[in-house]
């Protein structure tokens, strides 16, 4: 009984290892080179879950996400993220 006590926890603890995130530093962009393949991906930021040929080309689609008029919908967030909730006027 001890022993099925035992396997489990081994089992459970190492199924836990294979959903977290692999090792290695991530840049300022969340992103980080792999090695196994030679490609550059990213886990954080506006380039999250993108893989790359390389640093420079996720620099070069960073940039041009910058110079990229944005949206309708995310100037309005924009604007109210600065205005802030709006009061109500009492109603008479």
């Amino acid at each position: 009984m001890k022993k099925s006590y035992v396997l489990l926890a081994l089992l459970i603890a190492s199924a836990a290892g294979l959903g977290a995130n692999h090792g290695g530093g991530l840049d300022k962009n969340g992103c980080h080179n792999n090695k196994k393949d030679g490609t550059y991906h990213c886990h954080q930021g506006p380039l999250k879950g993108r893989s790359f040929a390389s640093k420079a080309e996720a620099e070069k689609e960073l940039e041009k996400a910058k110079q990229k008029p944005a949206t309708k919908e995310q100037s309005l967030s924009q604007k109210s993220r600065f205005l802030g909730p709006t009061k109500r006027q009492p109603s008479e």
